[in-house]
């Protein structure tokens, strides 16, 4: 129960999903306007990346989690998400 308790921390710590991406729509429609002085633009360009790798650690955490419980439910299938497998010739 320890580990629940640490992940349910974890995720308060840090803005929901749904905040990264709202802050990070309003951030990019702050650098596309082109009114910002440069060290404006360069602080919000930080802010950006800084979010982006907030939402795909988020994206990679949830993918983690999917397949555990597809694992703990006897699925062998491992499915990647947000990837799209190619044949090979």
């Amino acid at each position: 129960m320890a580990k629940t308790q640490t992940a349910t921390r974890k995720e308060s710590d840090s803005p929901a999903f749904e905040d990264i991406l709202s802050r990070l729509g309003t951030v990019v429609e702050g650098l596309e306007s082109g009114d910002l002085p440069l060290e404006a633009s360069l602080e919000l360009f930080e802010e950006g990346v800084r979010l982006s790798r907030q939402g795909a650690a988020r994206l990679d955490d949830a993918e983690r989690r999917i397949e555990r419980l597809l694992n703990d439910a006897g699925e062998t299938e491992q499915i990647e998400l947000g990837h799209k497998e190619t044949e090979s010739p």
